[in-house]
Parts: structure tokens; C-alpha cells; sequence
């Protein structure tokens, strides 16, 4: 007789090859070159990987289901290994920021604050209170302190169920023979 994993065991495992690949990489990017962890194309590229493996991932899955998945089963996958991808990401974020190099968040703050600035003046809108500057970039520094982290978690959170509910409609196959 021939078992099969459950959506849940499914996940999981997918989870923590995906939260690793996307660990890996950012550890990477980070001994290369700080600055890279700055830049929006890395985080698009991780983002779009990270959909592209759970989509793959999600239909081996139902394809070891007998090749049809509820709608259910394809959320309660997704959503499960999104939430692992951002235990694992936020674990080693905390790693990255508050033990390996504390002055990263000070780093990408500025840096992000640059290139925010830079991007307002292209639109002409930089005529910003130094006041309002100073607010910015605290709020840019809060966010890479551990609470900080652990709040964007949270907020990730209900961004990936609204993700996983979509996931779940692209990896779901019904059975149509059971049409009647």
C-alpha cells in the first residue's frame, strides 16, 4: 500500500527548501556586496522564485495525490509553506541584522533613504522638513531591529494568505469524471 503525504507534510517540506534557497541567497548577497540586500530587483527575483518553487512544488504534490487537489488542499499547501518560507526568513534575518552585523539595518537604512530621496526628486516631490526625514529614516531603522522584524512578519502574514488563497486556485485540479 502506497502512502501519501498529507497538504500539511507537503508544505512543510517545500517550505524549508524554499526559506533555505532564499536564506542561502541572502547570506550570499550580503557577503558579496551589503548593498545588494538594498536592491528592489533582488527582492522581486526572490519573491518570483519563491512563487515559481511553491507552484512547482504544489502540483508534484498533487500529482502524488492521483493528478486533482481541492481548492482547499491547494490553499492549506500554500499557505503552510509560505509561512515556513517567512519563519525561516525572518529567523535568519534577525540572525543577519542583530548578530552578524548589527550596523546592517543603520546601512540599508541609509542607503534605502538615498535612493528614496533621489527617487522623490526625480518626481519632484523632495522638498521634504528635515523633520520628515529624520521620521523616515527612524521608521526605515525600526524595521530592521528584531521587533521590527517580527512585526513585518506579521503583517507578511495576512499578505500571504491573501497570496495563498490565489495559489491555491492556480495548483487546485478538480475531478471532472465526478461531474454528474
Amino acid at each position: 500500500m502506497e502512502t501519501t503525504t498529507t497538504p500539511t507534510q507537503a508544505a512543510i517540506k517545500a517550505g524549508l527548501i524554499i526559506g533555505l534557497i532564499q536564506l542561502v541567497i541572502t547570506f550570499v548577497c550580503y557577503f558579496i556586496d551589503y548593498e545588494l540586500l538594498g536592491a528592489s530587483w533582488l527582492n522581486i527575483s526572490l519573491f518570483v522564485l519563491s512563487i515559481g518553487l511553491i507552484i512547482y512544488f504544489g502540483i508534484q504534490h498533487r500529482a502524488e495525490l492521483g493528478g486533482f487537489m481541492t481548492y482547499g488542499a491547494g490553499f492549506q499547501f500554500s499557505f503552510i509553506t509560505l509561512i515556513v518560507i517567512l519563519v525561516i526568513s525572518t529567523f535568519g534575518n534577525i540572525l543577519l541584522f542583530q548578530v552578524l552585523d548589527p550596523s546592517l539595518g543603520e546601512k540599508l537604512a541609509d542607503l534605502t533613504m538615498e535612493r528614496t530621496l533621489e527617487m522623490m526628486d526625480s518626481f519632484g516631490a523632495g522638498n521634504l522638513s528635515s523633520e520628515q526625514i529624520d521620521e523616515m529614516r527612524k521608521g526605515m531603522l525600526d524595521s530592521f531591529s528584531g521587533w521590527g522584524l517580527i512585526k513585518g512578519a506579521g503583517f507578511m502574514l495576512v499578505v500571504y494568505a491573501i497570496l495563498a488563497l490565489i495559489l491555491g486556485a492556480i495548483i487546485k485540479k478538480r475531478d471532472k469524471s465526478l461531474d454528474y
